[in-house]
């Protein structure tokens, strides 16, 4: 049977750029049913956000997973994978002032999964630090393991 299920995902930056780290909750019927998380030694919290929401990914193409809605904090990844994204491509991974698109090892590796999956993603912006019981613990994974790097 294919599964719907909710992912919330965090990065944390120490310093920014600093030590880092990411965390990933998987929801399913409203109990979290996986936590990922991870952290790099030198980093900036923009890299942790788009990690997180890959590992996200890398997961659930693995699950049978008919819908997902992917929810984060970061207008960041939000903005990049609804939208900018799809215009960095077509210019060559070049901003719109011509310059090269900032962490584009990440874009390439984060659309390549988004391709892959062959179910519904449905990109939902969630408040941070507001109390949400979910966004709250990807965003205590993240900087737990930030932490870790220090």
């Amino acid at each position: 049977m294919l599964k719907t299920l909710e992912i919330y995902t965090d990065g944390s930056s120490l310093g920014n750029p600093g030590p880092g780290g990411w965390g990933t909750v998987v929801v399913d019927n409203n109990t979290i049913v996986k936590e990922l998380g991870g952290c790099h030694k030198d980093t900036t919290n923009n890299r942790m956000e788009l990690q997180a929401a890959i590992e996200a990914l890398k997961y659930i193409v693995r699950e049978e997973v008919e819908t997902v809605t992917i929810h984060a904090d970061s207008a960041y990844v939000l903005n990049g994978i609804t939208s900018w994204v799809f215009g960095w491509e077509k210019n060559g991974w070049k901003t719109s002032k011509k310059e090269p698109v900032l962490n584009q090892d990440l874009w390439k590796e984060f659309i390549g999964l988004v391709r892959e999956f062959k179910g519904k993603i449905i990109w939902q912006k969630v408040k941070g630090h507001s109390g949400h019981v979910f966004n709250d613990k990807a965003d205590e994974i993240a900087t737990s393991k930030a932490s870790l790097q220090k």
